[in-house]
């Protein structure tokens, strides 16, 4: 019987086999793509300062950062809000560092993390979907799609994404009514290594650092997108300066343009009998502020550190899963409050609301202290 079955090899997945990987510890992933492929397009992640430090003790770093195009580094945040005064400025060089985050390619990342895994002797089942996840108090069952034999392991983990029912487990939803128009946008003259935070009655609308041009991701209606996505390049690009306002001007292309709707999804509780979640099956958060795949590598992580200082014979049981969960339980309820309350302050056009959040985001740019601790979480998550 193996001792840990992971659900999905994506880079969460990954990354929790990779920090197994070595220790005596008999690890299975199973991944519904076939080698060698993603299950999506390219898309851009957000990589805090703390999860360039996991994927450096990983052994993975050196090899993406090597890739052409694959990593930006982010050296300065620009915080502001439409229609009130106040704005923020996070630099690098106040925390002493190169970066205070980066901006990765997915497919890049997949394929490095595929890479170490093969290193490794990591076995994978590619191409093998799951379809459940059953406790029992022995062992955890994987079931597979078709006429597959189950899979048994002392502990079971879905990091799919997509969450692969577990018993005991339920996924609560909450939708914004909101979806998140992304795409590629040039800004002349070029801004390398700057992030924009642009908060609006409307929701946030980010510009993310990637190579010589910028990601974006612009909350709004299902309506508003469809009819945004429908213009022509110079009209969209007249839109989205005329929505982001004098903070940053000078956009001159757009490509690649999408939607996808957004959602607040929380498992409760993370584990179950024999099995636990982590990820996105875990938590799946809005993208303002850039902590959801964050907190899914943290979730790895301390899983893996959870297992290893574990008895062998004690790996999945309820000791091992309950000290899991409690030691995960304060950066993720905090990292879910910390992102959905953005969204409702933010949202709030009012004007004492409006009032409110700028002199906040003032105080956070002249207080040294509050700008400080501000950042270490942006780093580090909000533990």
């Amino acid at each position: 019987m193996l001792d840990v079955a992971i659900v999905g090899a994506g880079p969460v997945g990954a990354t929790l086999a990779l920090a197994l990987a070595g220790n005596d510890v008999e690890v299975l992933a199973i991944d519904g793509r076939l080698p060698g492929r993603t299950l999506r397009q390219d898309r851009s992640l957000a990589l805090s300062h703390g999860s360039r430090l996991t994927l450096e003790r990983l052994g993975v770093w050196t090899e993406l950062e090597a890739t052409a195009g694959a990593v930006t580094p982010i050296v300065e945040i620009d915080v502001s809000q439409a229609g009130g005064f106040g704005a923020a400025r996070l630099t690098a060089s106040m925390q002493s560092l190169p970066a205070l985050g980066y901006v990765v390619s997915y497919v890049a990342l997949q394929r490095a993390l595929d890479a170490a895994l093969a290193r490794a002797n990591v076995p994978i089942r590619f191409g093998t979907t799951a379809t459940r996840v059953h406790g029992a108090p022995a062992h955890a069952e994987v079931i597979l799609a078709g006429d597959v034999e189950p899979v048994r392991g002392r502990l079971a983990v879905v990091a799919d994404g997509v969450g692969t029912a577990i018993d005991g487990i339920v996924r609560e939803r909450h939708d914004y009514g909101q979806v998140a128009l992304v795409g590629d946008v040039a800004l002349d003259p070029p801004r390398p290594g700057i992030a924009y935070e642009r908060f609006t009655p409307d929701g946030p609308v980010a510009l993310l650092p990637q190579g010589d041009h910028h990601g974006l991701v612009w909350t709004m209606t299902p309506e508003i997108a469809e009819a945004m996505l429908a213009l022509p390049e110079r009209a969209f690009l007249e839109g989205l300066a005329r929505h982001f306002g004098t903070r940053v001007t000078g956009f001159a292309r757009a490509r690649g343009r999408g939607a996808f709707p957004l959602v607040l999804a929380r498992a409760r509780p993370v584990v179950a009998a024999r099995s636990a979640v982590i990820g996105n099956a875990a938590q799946q958060l809005h993208p303002v502020a850039g902590q959801g795949f964050n907190l899914g590598l943290r979730d790895a992580w301390e899983l893996a550190q959870t297992i290893l200082d574990t008895p062998h014979e004690a790996i999945g049981g309820g000791a091992m899963l309950a000290a899991y969960a409690a030691r995960r339980r304060p950066d993720r309820d905090a990292g879910i409050a910390f992102t959905h309350g953005l969204v409702r302050i933010f949202g709030n056009d009012l004007p004492l609301a409006r009032w409110s959040r700028g002199l906040a985001l003032a105080l956070l740019d002249v207080v040294p202290p509050a700008k400080r601790a501000f950042t270490r979480a942006m780093l580090h998550g909000m533990h």
